[in-house]
C-alpha cells in the first residue's frame, strides 16, 4: 500500500509558521556551534578557564572589543564547552557582576553572597573590611576536608565601571585572591575601552595578569549578506516544500537586488553588530502577511528608513512656529559668537529683532509666552544647560547649548505645513 503524502498547508498556515519561525530566530539568538572568526580567542579563553576549573590555577583576563563584537557570545560558547565536563559541573561556581547594576562595592558584595547562596552563612556577622568579608565567603566554599576549595569564576561585565568605585576595593581584592594560592579564582572582565588599564590604580594593576583578549570584527560585506540569507531562509524540513522553495528563491533574489544591498551596506557601515542587523530584518519580516506572503524590496527600504530615522528630527515636526523661531535665533547666535553658549535673554533679543523686521507675518508674543516655549525646548532636550543647574543663576541668564545640527532643522522646516516664507528665509540665512 502506498504511503500517503502529507496534505499541503494553506497559505494562512504557511505565513503563520514562517512568522513564528523567523521571530524565534531573530529575537532569541542561540549560541552558534562555534564562534565565527574567533578560533584563537576561543581556544585561549577556554584553556585559561579550564586551568582554573580543573587544575585549580587562579587566573585573570580582560576581553576587549567594541559593542556587538561577540564578547558575551565568546564567553557563552566557552562556558558551554567547559560545563560539558563532569568534574567541572559539580565543582565550579559562577558569579556574574555588571558595572551598570553593581554601582558600589557594598551592592557588589551582597550580589556575590546571593549568587554563592551564602546568605544563611553570613547572617548578621559584622566585618571590619571588604577583604575580610570576601575571605570569609571564599572560606565558606571550601570542601569538607578543608584541603581544597571550589573554583569560582567571577565575570565582570562593563569592567571599566568597576574602576570608578571608591579605592577600587572590589577589583583589588578579587585580583589579590587570584594572585594568592588560597582559592582557585578566575576573574574575567569585559570592556569596550582600550585604555582600561590606565584607569586602574597602581596596586590593582600590579595584581592583574595583564592578559588581554582583543576582539575586532573582521567580517566582510559578502559574509554579512550571507548571514542575512541564512537568517531569512526557511529550513529543508519546513512542512510545505512548495512554499519554502518559493520563499527561499525570493530571499536569494533579494540578496542580489541593488537597492536592498544599498540598505544592507548602510547598516554594515554604521555597525557590524548582528543585533542591529536582526532589528532591521525583524522589521522587514513583520510586514509579511497572508496578502503579502513573500519579502520584497519595499519591505527592506521601509525598515531601513525606520531604523535610520532621526528621533530629534521627528521631535522637530511637532514644534510650534514660535519654538522653531527660537531654534533659528539660537543658530544665528551660534554663528555670531562662534559656538559660544547663549542664554534666554540673548535668544529673546534676537527673536525680537526678527519680529520688528517682519511684524506683518509673525504674531508678537509676550515675553512669558516666549519663556514657556524656551522651557519646552529644554524639556525636549533640544537645548541643554552648560552648568547642569549647579550655580544659582536666574533662569533668563542660565547658559545653554543647542543640541541640533542644521540639516535636522532645515528638514523640519521643509516638511512643516504652511510654514511662513519669512521664517524659511530667516532660517536659510542662518543655515546657509
Amino acid at each position: 500500500m502506498s504511503k500517503r503524502r502529507p496534505a499541503a498547508l494553506s497559505d494562512v498556515q504557511c505565513v503563520s509558521l514562517v512568522q513564528e519561525l523567523l521571530r524565534e530566530r531573530l529575537c532569541h539568538q542561540k549560541l552558534p556551534d562555534q564562534p565565527i572568526g574567533l578560533d584563537s580567542q576561543y581556544k585561549h579563553l577556554l584553556e585559561l578557564l579550564r586551568r582554573t576549573a580543573v587544575h585549580g590555577e587562579s587566573n585573570s583576563v580582560l576581553i576587549v572589543g567594541p559593542r556587538g563584537s561577540g564578547k558575551t557570545m565568546l564567553l557563552g560558547c566557552v562556558l558551554r564547552e567547559l560545563m560539558s565536563l563532569k568534574e567541572v559541573q559539580k565543582n565550579v561556581l559562577l558569579v556574574e557582576l555588571n558595572g551598570l547594576l553593581q554601582t558600589d562595592d557594598k551592592i557588589a558584595l551582597k550580589e556575590i553572597t546571593r549568587q554563592l547562596h551564602l546568605e544563611n552563612v553570613v547572617g548578621d556577622k559584622v566585618f571590619g573590611s571588604f577583604a575580610e568579608n570576601l575571605a570569609f565567603l571564599l572560606e565558606a566554599l571550601k570542601k569538607g576536608d578543608k584541603s581544597s576549595s571550589r573554583p569560582v569564576l567571577f565575570l565582570l561585565d562593563e569592567f571599566d565601571l568597576f574602576a570608578h568605585h571608591k579605592n577600587q576595593t572590589l577589583l583589588y581584592n578579587l585580583l589579590d585572591v587570584s594572585q594568592s594560592a588560597q582559592t582557585p579564582v578566575a576573574v574575567v572582565g569585559f570592556t569596550c575601552r582600550l585604555d582600561v588599564l590606565e584607569l586602574l590604580e597602581k596596586r590593582v594593576k600590579s595584581r592583574f595578569s595583564h592578559r588581554q583578549i582583543h576582539l575586532f570584527s573582521s567580517l566582510s560585506f559578502s559574509q554579512y549578506v550571507d548571514v542575512v540569507r541564512l537568517q531569512l531562509s526557511l529550513p529543508q524540513d519546513f512542512p510545505d516544500h512548495r512554499f519554502s522553495s518559493q520563499w527561499n528563491q525570493s530571499v536569494t533574489k533579494l540578496c542580489e537586488d541593488k537597492s536592498v544591498l544599498e540598505v544592507l551596506k548602510r547598516s554594515f557601515n554604521s555597525s557590524k553588530d548582528f543585533r542591529s542587523l536582526f532589528s532591521l530584518l525583524f522589521m522587514a519580516v513583520s510586514r509579511v502577511s497572508v496578502s503579502h506572503s513573500t519579502l520584497c524590496e519595499a519591505d527592506f527600504l521601509e525598515s531601513g528608513r525606520l531604523i535610520s530615522a532621526d528621533s530629534k528630527a521627528n521631535v522637530l515636526h511637532g514644534l510650534s512656529i514660535l519654538e522653531l523661531c527660537l531654534i533659528i535665533a539660537m543658530k544665528h547666535l551660534n554663528d555670531t559668537y562662534d559656538g559660544e553658549p547663549f542664554n534666554f535673554q540673548m535668544v529673546h533679543n534676537e527673536f525680537k529683532k526678527f519680529i520688528q523686521r517682519k511684524s506683518h507675518s509673525i504674531h508678537k508674543f509676550e515675553k512669558p509666552v516666549v519663556m514657556k516655549a524656551f522651557e519646552h525646548l529644554l524639556q525636549l532636550e533640544l537645548v541643554r544647560p552648560v552648568d547642569s543647574g549647579v550655580c544659582k543663576v536666574q533662569r533668563e541668564y542660565q547658559l545653554m547649548r543647542l543640541m541640533l545640527e542644521h540639516g535636522q532643522v532645515m528638514e523640519a522646516l521643509q516638511r512643516y505645513p504652511q510654514c511662513p516664507t519669512d521664517v524659511k528665509q530667516w532660517a536659510l540665512s542662518a543655515f546657509a
